[in-house]
């Protein structure tokens, strides 16, 4: 991230603790003199705590870098479906993918349902990128505020640290579910201008209704969308670690990465359900008639393990760290 994109950030942040700043519960809040943090009455009103989060939302998605990320992920399904359109309009056909049901399965059938080209894009940035966008928003959330000097002032509002962290860890949440809907939304619009839309047939034989198909499209987002909360929260705890955004978001991704490739290690097989890529792709199984939920719920368990482990990690990291070294 560019000095430019920090200095915005710490402006951004310094905003967000003027306005809250003001008045406390009990009394006005005092800013900090000689850089040291002043110890404040805190306000455990549930309408400050959402306005916080409406706060830390705001700044988050109006962030250059924000939406670069969100326009990288909506050209994925764009350039899936033009490549797509090209290939078969010349008259060649797109590959065989096998049958497991995965990206290149579904890449088959976009020429005959743009309601496919939901799931090939899916299919096609789950792996690589849609966490690395996570990683990035998670590991900066934290650390990006410690590298622009706001997070001790933060904690002069009336935040609290275990507030602070749900607010940060639930916009990363919010963040995952948009740049899901982004790709699958984009998708599903390029994929009706380019290819005919109708019946939905399911990788398992079964022919379906387009609203049924629609329906299905919409669990599957929510499942990858449920498939990153255990990244997010990997994320957040490093971006415990450290005083540098930079450092935090490469540690976060290059993380990432080793995960991938021990996962596509089969000497390591012993690991692999231990990894929180491993499931990642179990979503195509909502496509089969009946649904096969084994995989999926084994993904949805092994995120909610990862959640509880390093959130608590997070918190007694956070709770514990000296904000003003």
């Amino acid at each position: 991230m560019s000095s430019g994109t920090d200095e915005r950030a710490g402006e951004a942040s310094s905003t967000r603790v003027t306005q809250h700043a003001g008045h406390g519960a009990d009394g006005p809040l005092l800013a900090p003199r000689g850089g040291g943090a002043v110890a404040l009455p805190r306000s455990t009103s549930p309408l400050w705590s959402l306005a916080l989060f409406r706060s830390e939302l705001g700044i988050t998605f109006r962030r250059w870098r924000t939406l670069a990320l969100l326009v990288v992920l909506a050209l994925v399904p764009i350039l899936v479906g033009i490549a797509v359109k090209i290939e078969t309009s010349d008259g060649g056909t797109i590959g065989d993918g096998g049958g497991d049901g995965e990206g290149p399965a579904f890449l088959t059938q976009v020429t005959n349902n743009g309601i496919f080209l939901v799931f090939t894009s899916l299919a096609a940035t789950l792996p690589v990128f849609l966490p690395m966008a996570v990683g990035v928003i998670a590991g900066d959330s934290i650390a990006g505020e410690a590298s622009a000097g706001t997070l001790r002032y933060l904690l002069v509002a009336p935040a609290g640290r275990t507030r602070l962290l749900l607010v940060k860890y639930v916009t990363a949440l919010v963040f995952c579910l948009a740049a899901t809907l982004t790709v699958a939304l984009v998708a599903l619009g390029v994929g009706a201008l380019l290819f005919p839309l109708g019946d939905v047939t399911l990788i398992s034989g079964t022919r379906i209704s387009f609203a049924e198909g629609i329906g299905r499209a919409t669990v599957v987002a929510a499942v990858v969308a449920l498939s990153l909360v255990g990244l997010t929260a990997l994320g957040l705890f490093i971006s415990t670690l450290t005083n540098s955004g930079i450092a935090a978001m490469a540690a976060t991704v290059g993380l990432l990465i080793t995960v991938q490739i021990l996962d596509s290690i089969p000497q390591l097989h012993v690991i692999h359900p231990y990894l929180f890529s491993h499931y990642w792709l179990s979503f195509a199984d909502l496509l089969r008639d009946p649904v096969y939920w084994d995989e999926i719920v084994k993904n949805l368990g092994l995120q909610g393990l990862y959640v509880a482990v390093f959130g608590s990690l997070t918190w007694a990291r956070f709770t514990s760290r000296d904000i003003t070294a």
